[in-house]
């Protein structure tokens, strides 16, 4: 068990180190992340309309996700390699703004969360936007990436509350 000012990440000499879940107990559990992706106004419609030259940019941005999430210990230093049960992408155009606000759940029984792997999700399929609607609209913003609800484990439930979403 760690203190409150031990370090999770570092060994007694100092090096990194991958936290040791084996005595942790499995659970249920499951994180949703989310972000968003402004553009253009002719970006937009392409991509609301499915017009882009590069095809169903949703579909492919879709698939980037999952499959982000699956390797995001390839990705991220000291995180587990996690079996997930569920990886679901799900977007939503905003019309007033010209975003779509992409949004991730990772879902399994473990000893570890799935946190990383939903924001890892968001942020490739926002990135997989960006790389399949660049030709139109170079000057994409993607922000507001964060967690918005996680379940399971030691340290329980949360969500981000409901005015803030």
């Amino acid at each position: 068990m760690t203190s409150e000012t031990e370090f999770t990440h570092i060994n007694e000499h100092g090096k990194a180190n991958m936290v040791d879940v084996t005595e942790k107990q499995i659970t249920q559990r499951q994180a949703v992340a989310e972000g968003y992706i402004r553009m253009s106004d002719l970006a937009y419609k392409k991509l609301r309309d499915n017009q882009h030259a590069k095809g169903d940019v949703l579909s492919i941005a879709r698939i980037a996700g999952i499959q982000a999430a699956k390797k995001c210990s390839d990705l991220i230093p000291l995180c587990h390699p996690l079996m997930l049960s569920k990886v679901q992408i799900d977007f939503e155009t905003i019309d007033d703004s010209r975003q779509v606000r992409i949004q991730a759940l990772c879902k399994l029984a473990g000893q570890t969360g799935v946190e990383m792997e939903a924001l890892t999700a968001v942020s490739v399929a926002a990135l997989t936007l960006f790389d399949m609607c660049k030709a139109v609209d170079p000057l994409m913003e993607i922000d507001g990436i964060r967690v918005l609800k996680k379940q399971g484990g030691k340290s329980g439930d949360w969500q981000v509350e409901a005015e803030k979403c």
